[in-house]
């Protein structure tokens, strides 16, 4: 890791009393990406939206490491000087998995969405379907590098340049929060802000899952939240959670892919308010 990587990573705050909850977001992603899940929950919990290394405002670093991300977001759970719900999606859900077995005493309960504590295969393929397409994020990374910022003049050419390599709007839409305008006005340069070229080097990092200490579980309240359309979570992924966090209930989530708590928000908070309320009580 670089000095960079010691400094603290960003996060944003919401709501002023109650029991804490702590978001981390996938690749590509940012804090901000948690907004509308913080606010349902801000009124009585205290909500803090962490951005990841290498992403959001948070710093850069010179490699892209699970036990690296595990060990900051570790460092920001301790500043609170209480535990926390932890709430980690794909990429994030990793970070949180490596962080209750290796940090369980700041943790009051850990929720995990549309990821599982595996490898996953560089097509991305994890069903027999022929027809599934292989994992899109290099290609995502290829098209965000592509854009010819110097001659970008609105957001919407941007949206029309990623079109063809990333086809849902939604995904667009989300990888385009990361681009921003520097400066005042609308004379300002663009840029992104994803390291998108060390995302794209290490990006077989993200695919793993680090091998945990041994004997490490986490014995404390686990909520595993799956879009019912994702195959990111199989049924043979159950052994390996269950044996790693032995209190773990899976909730799919139907009408729903990977990105969950963006395609059904509204399920999405109930579905954790009603965890929340029996961990807290």
């Amino acid at each position: 890791m670089s000095a960079n990587s010691e400094e603290r990573l960003h996060a944003r705050a919401l709501g002023e009393t109650g029991p804490r909850v702590v978001f981390v977001h996938g690749l590509f992603g940012q804090g901000r990406n948690w907004t509308t899940i913080g606010k349902g929950l801000a009124g009585d919990h205290r909500v803090t939206l962490v951005d990841l290394p290498n992403h959001g405002h948070s710093p850069w670093t010179d490699r892209v490491d699970y036990l690296d991300m595990t060990e900051m977001v570790a460092a920001e759970l301790r500043s609170f000087g209480e535990p926390v719900t932890l709430v980690g999606h794909s990429m994030g859900g990793k970070v949180a998995m490596q962080l209750a077995l290796r940090h369980p005493e700041l943790l009051r309960a850990l929720v995990v969405v549309d990821i599982a504590p595996t490898d996953y295969p560089v097509s991305g393929g994890r069903t027999d379907d022929p027809d599934e397409e292989a994992s899109p994020f290099a290609a995502y990374i290829a098209a965000m590098r592509a854009l010819d910022l110097d001659s970008l003049t609105t957001r919407e050419d941007a949206d029309a340049a990623l079109r063809t390599a990333v086809p849902s709007r939604m995904v667009r839409s989300f990888l385009l929060q990361s681009l921003v305008r520097e400066g005042p006005g609308e004379g300002g340069g663009w840029r992104w802000r994803l390291n998108l070229e060390l995302l794209e080097r290490d990006l077989g990092e993200l695919r793993d899952f680090p091998e945990p200490p041994a004997g490490a579980r986490y014995d404390g309240p686990v909520l595993w939240i799956a879009g019912a359309d994702s195959a990111y979570v199989l049924p043979e992924d159950r052994p390996r959670m269950e044996q790693l966090f032995p209190s773990t209930r899976l909730v799919r989530v139907k009408n729903a892919g990977h990105w969950v708590h963006s395609e059904q928000p509204e399920v999405f908070v109930e579905t954790l308010r009603r965890f929340l309320e029996r961990v807290e009580a």
